[in-house]
């Protein structure tokens, strides 16, 4: 009977599902804006959203990459020698870097000392996730906080995503989810029971203007919003408040209708634009943004704020 249950048993080992591992960026303790109380946000790698004014670019790939800090570089060209894929050359005393060729393996990481080389992104499984969110759960409970997955978009990688707020539930976390909201709305279904808190970036309402600056049309967006809001489950809506993209008061007034009609938002938040990712986008080789907006004043945001309010809209605070 051994070499027939021996056999079965190994193959329904093998057909087990692998336990869910994701790739991110970052997990940043003591986040005091995403979410309610003292929280800790995981940043995912990958978005279906290519918005002009990202200040996290490094995130819109899912799979890690190198970058690269010209101001750190001291022209020592070891990076040349020891990368298998030939990505590093010099040329003229200047430094280049075929992206396109690179592995990430972390070879040339691994030799500069002086940190010009970093890899954005590694893969983690939910046990190395939950190790490093257990650290805060004093604070989180004395607080009212918790864990925020944010990006990217967490729903990009929607079986890791699930796995860690359950996870995180199942030790009594609060949990939040910050989205763009532009997935499948089945990715929305199989989080939303472990979800206490949806933070939900709405860029633009009109559709093709949502599609210039994003990459996509608003219409998913919306429609999932509206599902999310049905179904109960508390809102935060975030607003990125971008000069010349989304600041005109016609479509400030679109958005005002549309959020006075979902009764689940609490709160909604505007984030003035900031030109932190130019430089980012630099350092992956990615070309410029084809915009480049003066950060609006705070003075400004919260004339725009009041637009909102003229439709109803409750608890407008500007960031």
């Amino acid at each position: 009977m051994k070499t027939v249950e021996q056999p079965a048993a190994i193959a329904l080992e093998a057909a087990k599902p692998a336990p869910a591992r994701g790739v991110i960026t970052d997990v940043k303790r003591w986040a005091l804006h995403d979410g309610p109380g003292i929280r800790t946000t995981v940043f995912f790698k990958g978005c279906p959203l290519r918005c002009v004014w990202c200040h996290n670019p490094e995130t819109f790939s899912g799979r890690p990459q190198l970058t690269f800090d010209s101001r750190r570089c001291i022209g020592c060209g070891t990076c040349v020698r020891v990368c298998p894929a030939g990505a590093h050359t010099r040329l003229n005393g200047e430094h280049r870097i075929d992206f396109a060729r690179c592995t990430a393996c972390g070879a040339c990481v691994a030799q500069c000392w002086t940190h010009a080389l970093e890899i954005a992104g590694r893969e983690v499984s939910i046990d190395e996730v939950m190790t490093e969110l257990r650290r805060d759960r004093a604070f989180y409970a004395s607080s009212g906080g918790g864990i925020t997955l944010s990006g990217g978009e967490p729903l990009a990688q929607p079986a890791f995503c699930r796995a860690l707020l359950a996870a995180a539930k199942a030790e009594g976390l609060h949990t939040a989810l910050d989205t763009c909201g532009a997935v499948r709305w089945a990715r929305f279904e199989s989080v939303l029971p472990v979800t206490d808190l949806v933070l939900y970036d709405v860029k633009h309402v009109n559709g093709e203007r949502c599609r210039a600056l994003t990459g996509m049309p608003s219409t998913q967006v919306l429609r999932n919003l509206r599902r999310v809001a049905a179904a109960g489950k508390p809102v935060w809506i975030r607003i990125p408040l971008v000069p010349g993209c989304n600041d005109a008061d016609a479509d400030l007034h679109q958005m005002g209708r549309l959020l006075a009609d979902l009764a689940s938002v609490q709160r909604v938040e505007i984030l003035r634009y900031h030109p932190l990712g130019e430089g980012k986008r630099e350092q992956l080789g990615m070309s410029g943004p084809p915009v480049r907006p003066t950060p609006p004043t705070r003075e400004y945001a919260e004339r725009k704020a009041r637009v909102l309010r003229e439709h109803g809209v409750g608890n407008v605070v500007v960031r």
